[in-house]
């Protein structure tokens, strides 16, 4: 393989000669051959957006000339059509400030910039330094956790939230539709009294809605950046009213509402926002999981389950058993519900783990919240589609569980008493009758009472 030589503070380092990167990123490159996972895209499109913003900036406070800030923002541009990709190698499991991806993305502007400029790179002879020019006004400190907080707050509200709110509309649809279905209740897994099936998914709406909230309330704190605070959060080496003017370009860019942090020694000492954000997703994961559960036991059978509900049938479900459907969508979402919160137990150790003025967890924050949000996202839209929007009725079911249920007798508590009714269904389930018969031979109602007092319709 052909090689140019690159440098840094240490001294020379051999670089491919068709690679974008510098001499730093290739040290993390051959010193971090930890696992197969790399630096999330998210979180180097989030940073290219940072250091676009700063070059403009910087260029407003007269400390970057206009033809750099062009080409910065060009290749800025580059990496967020995605041109650029192969150029960020980075394992996630490297420095724990996120230096290394954060003077990759560095170094691959300030060589793609010299490709603009002159076809080459000329290590000797640079117009864009990676360090004097694309980091102006910046440190890792300050702009990887920025681009974190810009990563999961974009994905948070272009795509989770989306998501999320389209399956509470389709289940809102289906309670809506389900309104007049009288079932019977379960609790403790066991017969209860009645409802109806639109009442059981107005449950699933409801914490839905309250999952967005949620997220909604994150995003407050998630969206303070700590943008300018550079090494430790004083501001140093940046121009006067830096930061504000950097905040303003990010949110032209996205149509977004950053704001800079109230107090940039707490936004780069500790990930506070990132543990509550990743606590609403946490919720979001058990109301997901509630609602996938309920799901398969509801269709599970298809003869000799409780069957009161129909999912679509979207593939074979055995190797073995021919004509077996399972409910694969609902496996899918529990099992990314597992994973959101495994994710948020490893974020919540990485979060408490920050000494004094920084906390040196941030790639593995970085990772975890992005897969969190990402994983939730895809499988809402997969269960929505594939699952929830077919979900219909077994009303034949229904009905037969309905009448069969003893726990119809609790309406006889306020005519004849706790204990009587108890005789009833005791002696009806002992007797493999049904409660009227049972009533009846006991003495304990009339025909015209029972039938009268006895009516699921009345009971939801």
């Amino acid at each position: 393989m052909d090689f140019r030589i690159e440098k840094d503070t240490l001294g020379e380092v051999k670089v491919p000669i068709d690679k974008l990167w510098g001499a730093q990123t290739q040290r993390s490159f051959n010193n971090f051959k930890i696992g197969h996972q790399t630096m999330p895209k998210e979180i180097i499109y989030a940073l290219a957006l940072v250091k676009k913003a700063a070059a403009a900036a910087n260029c407003d406070a007269g400390v970057l000339a206009e033809e750099k800030r062009k080409l910065i923002a060009d290749c800025c541009d580059e990496i967020l059509a995605g041109k650029l990709d192969e150029h960020f190698p980075l394992c996630v499991w490297q420095t724990g400030s996120g230096t290394q991806t954060n003077m990759n993305v560095n170094e691959v502007i300030a060589n793609r910039a010299e490709m603009m400029l002159h076809g080459q790179i000329d290590v000797a002879n640079r117009f864009i330094s990676p360090n004097d020019d694309v980091n102006k006004s910046q440190s890792t400190n300050d702009v990887f956790p920025t681009a974190m907080r810009v990563a999961a707050s974009i994905a948070v509200v272009r795509q989770l939230m989306p998501a999320v709110e389209k399956l509470m509309h389709t289940l809102e649809q289906k309670s809506a539709d389900f309104q007049d279905i009288v079932k019977i209740g379960r609790t403790h897994l066991m017969d209860a009294t009645p409802l109806t099936l639109g009442q059981e998914f107005s449950a699933y709406v409801s914490q839905l809605h309250h999952g967005l909230e949620a997220l909604q309330h994150a995003l407050q704190h998630l969206m303070e950046l700590p943008f300018g605070g550079t090494a430790v959060g004083t501001g140093l080496n940046t121009p006067k009213g830096y930061d504000a003017l950097a905040v303003r370009y990010l949110n032209e860019y996205l149509g977004m509402d950053f704001t800079p942090a109230a107090n940039k020694f707490e936004a780069m000492a500790s990930h506070d926002s990132f543990v509550e954000m990743s606590g609403a997703l946490k919720r979001l994961a058990v109301s997901l999981m509630k609602i996938a559960n309920d799901v398969r036991l509801l269709s599970s059978g298809p003869r000799c389950g409780l069957g009161e509900l129909r999912i679509p049938a979207n593939e074979p479900g055995s190797s073995i058993m021919p004509g077996k459907v399972n409910p694969t969508q609902c496996e899918a979402l529990s099992m990314v519900c597992c994973q959101v919160i495994g994710n948020d137990t490893a974020m919540t150790t990485g979060a408490l783990q920050g000494h004094l003025q920084l906390n040196v967890f941030m790639p593995l924050i970085a990772r975890n919240i992005m897969d969190s949000i990402g994983i939730l996202a895809d499988a809402v839209t997969s269960f929505n589609d594939h699952c929830a929007e077919g979900i219909e009725p077994n009303k034949e079911v229904i009905e037969k569980h309905l009448r069969e249920s003893l726990m119809l007798v609790t309406a006889l508590n306020t005519h004849i008493g706790y204990y009587n009714a108890a005789k009833i269904a005791n002696y009806a389930l002992d007797n493999r009758l049904t409660l009227k018969e049972a009533a009846l031979k006991l003495g304990l109602v009339s025909e015209k009472d029972f039938d009268q007092w006895v009516d699921p319709s009345k009971m939801v």
